[in-house]
């Protein structure tokens, strides 16, 4: 398969602390990545072991939260060296893939 390398990023956030909100436009306008998705769960837990769900009768405003975004090998290991103090250690995961174009 032809195409172009690029590295992808996920970063795994916490609904309630809006910082999803500000790290997409951060990346949208600071850091211009070429791609960014915002997925919301319905169930997850981290590190304080608290299970977060959404339910019918009760829609939590604390779910988790994914934000998985990717550009070139050299543009991603800037916005990782940017962004180190803002997320958590142990809250983002890096690997290579391949673009189709």
């Amino acid at each position: 398969m032809k195409g172009t390398e690029v590295t992808i990023a996920r970063i795994y956030l916490s609904e309630g602390n809006k910082q999803a909100e500000v790290l997409l436009k951060r990346l949208h306008d600071w850091e211009q990545v070429r791609g960014v998705t915002i997925f919301r769960g319905i169930a997850g837990y981290g590190e304080s072991g608290k299970i977060h769900t959404s339910k019918w009768v009760d829609l939590s405003l604390d779910l988790p939260v994914v934000v998985e975004f990717f550009d070139t090998p050299e543009k991603m290991e800037a916005i990782i060296d940017h962004l180190g103090d803002t997320i958590k250690p142990g809250h983002m995961l890096t690997w290579n893939a391949r673009v189709n174009e």
